[in-house]
């Protein structure tokens, strides 16, 4: 399954997002508890400190001003009020008995005189409605509960529901987040950048030396893995330039010392007296000759030093058309309203197109060339289609034909065909240049040679 981005640095940062997002979400649940408890236990001693400031206000206050000073003591979240009676019992919890022998203590009271009740569920949403006005009732149960003596025989009441839960997903928690994603963001591109650059030039590399061209060794720069895969690349580009190399040499070299003999052979049979003899001897030495000459140009056509660049295609198909029909060719090219741009050595590429032009020229009398880009090609590809009304060719022979000295026509007669490299040299230009030509035998008769690069 692949993931929406595309590219390295966009997968990068989406991994890394999502991972950050599960961590923060996790991190602040895992702390809101100890929040939530930390912030209640602040809260409860505030309300007790409040409780103990009050119940000495109230001892050396007249009795007149107690009600008044009760009222503004108390708020939507704590109430404090007097009654004959207390209005909680204590605690047999722990917390409930620690707690009242703290404010007895500190009220230098008795025991009996302090009742305090901890852990009430409290659910009275009025308490915490912020928008309601209305003085809420003194609560009947609640969170904390409290009962302290007074002198009168009075008992001034607390009652408190908890606080309000911190909430996890909040501010903090956005910015949190906003902050570490920008940070592990610019961390993606930056750790990204220094692995892809290496990479895209190593695919560049590869693609412009899968079409002929001449490479230079790549800049062995980045993380490990992308040097060693530069260092590997530029010792596999130094083998097959190697190879090439030697191999084109040797043939070069046996092409070029043919040349010495195939002249002697000539010469001496210009010295034949028989003349039927003669003209025999030297037919099959100009064919010799010939194929010489063809297998220096083969091997040319498979190392070239041209430069690439880009070339409307169809631009290139009509000017190699114009100069065929001048010398006699009965071609006609048609483009399907486009114009595909193709990067390749135009000098080469002409070549190999007009060699399957003159042999559908030879064989079918007429060419037909059609210039395409088909919808729906991934990666697109530019297509010159050149039909003929031939004989075609047997099924079997449709490959054979572009090995080098196969011929279509087994006759071997220089009047009716070449020495059978034609082919073999446009297919090799082709797919030096990341495309390739195929063959088939059209329905109402006639050859369709289809030659594709990519656009």
């Amino acid at each position: 399954m692949r993931l929406p981005p595309r590219s390295f640095t966009g997968q990068l940062a989406l991994l890394l997002f999502l991972a950050l997002v599960v961590a923060q979400v996790v991190a602040f649940l895992l702390f809101a508890g100890e929040r939530m408890r930390v912030a209640r236990q602040a809260y409860q001693e505030t309300v007790v400190e409040r409780a103990l400031v009050l119940r000495r206000l109230l001892v050396d206050m007249p009795a007149g001003l107690r009600p008044r000073l009760l009222e503004v003591a108390s708020s939507r979240f704590v109430r404090f009020w007097t009654s004959d009676q207390p209005q909680t019992g204590n605690g047999t919890d722990p917390a409930s008995r620690y707690l009242g022998t703290e404010l007895a203590k500190a009220l230098d009271l008795p025991r009996r005189r302090v009742r305090v009740a901890v852990g009430f569920d409290a659910d009275d949403s009025r308490w915490w409605n912020p928008f309601d006005t209305t003085p809420p009732p003194p609560p009947q149960i609640g969170w904390f509960k409290a009962a302290i003596g007074m002198p009168n025989n009075e008992w001034m009441n607390i009652a408190t529901a908890p606080p309000p839960d911190p909430r996890p997903f909040g501010r903090a928690l956005f910015i949190s987040l906003g902050l570490s994603t920008i940070a592990t963001l610019l961390a993606a591109v930056l750790v990204a950048g220094r692995i892809v650059r290496p990479m895209k030039r190593l695919a560049e590399a590869a693609d412009r030396l899968g079409r002929g061209e001449a490479v230079g060794a790549l800049p062995e720069t980045g993380p490990d893995e992308a040097r060693r895969s530069a260092r590997a690349f530029n010792e596999m580009r130094e083998r097959l330039d190697r190879f090439v190399r030697d191999r084109t040499q040797m043939l070069a070299a046996i092409s070029h010392d043919l040349r010495t003999p195939i002249t002697s052979l000539r010469l001496r049979a210009e010295l034949v007296d028989d003349e039927e003899t003669r003209d025999k001897l030297i037919e099959t030495i100009e064919e010799m000759q010939d194929m010489t000459e063809a297998t220096l140009e083969f091997v040319r056509a498979e190392r070239t030093e041209e430069d690439t660049r880009p070339a409307d295609l169809a631009a290139l198909v009509d000017s190699l058309a114009a100069d065929l029909v001048e010398i006699g060719y009965d071609v006609e090219v048609s483009a399907e309203g486009v114009r595909p741009v193709v990067r390749g050595r135009t000098v080469a590429l002409r070549r190999a197109i007009r060699n399957v032009i003159e042999n559908a020229v030879r064989y079918g009398g007429h060419a037909r060339v059609t210039v395409s880009v088909p919808d729906g090609a991934a990666p697109r590809e530019a297509l010159i289609v050149i039909e003929d009304e031939g004989p075609g060719l047997p099924d079997a022979e449709l490959e054979r034909v572009f090995e080098p000295f196969v011929r279509g026509e087994t006759s071997r007669s220089r009047q009716t065909g070449g020495i059978g490299l034609g082919l073999a040299v446009a297919r090799t230009i082709f797919r030096s240049h990341g495309g390739d030509i195929r063959l088939r035998n059209r329905e109402e008769g006639g050859l369709q040679a289809v030659l594709s690069l990519p656009v």
